[in-house]
C-alpha cells in the first residue's frame, strides 16, 4: 500500500516539475494578453480630465457640503445610518438627534 501512494506522489511531482520548466518567463509574455498593465499604459487607457487642480483656469472648488459633519455623526451611530439607507439622511438624522 506504501509503494503506490510514493509512486502517485513521485509521478505528480515531476509532472509539476515539467509543467513549471516549459512555463513562459514573465517577460515574455505580450501587453495585450496580460491582465495587469503598467502605469504608464494605465494612464493611457484612462485619460480622465485632472479637475480642481489648476485652481485659476479651471473650474472653481466645489463648495464644502455643509451637511457632512451632520452625516458623519449619522454614519456613526449604526442605528441612525441603518435608517438613513431606508428613508433617507436628513430625515434620520432628524428623529435621532432632533433638529439641531
Amino acid at each position: 500500500m506504501k509503494g503506490p501512494t510514493e509512486l502517485a506522489l513521485l509521478a505528480l511531482a515531476v509532472l509539476c516539475l515539467a509543467a513549471w520548466a516549459d512555463a513562459k518567463p514573465s517577460g515574455a509574455e505580450s501587453s495585450t494578453g496580460t491582465a495587469f498593465l503598467s502605469k504608464q499604459e494605465g494612464s493611457e487607457v484612462v485619460k480622465r480630465p485632472r479637475r480642481y487642480l489648476d485652481q485659476g483656469l479651471g473650474a472653481p472648488a466645489p463648495a464644502p457640503d455643509p451637511l457632512e459633519p451632520r452625516r458623519e455623526v449619522c454614519e456613526l451611530n449604526p442605528d441612525c445610518d441603518e435608517l438613513a439607507d431606508h428613508m433617507g439622511f436628513q430625515d434620520a438624522y432628524q428623529r435621532f438627534y432632533g433638529t439641531a
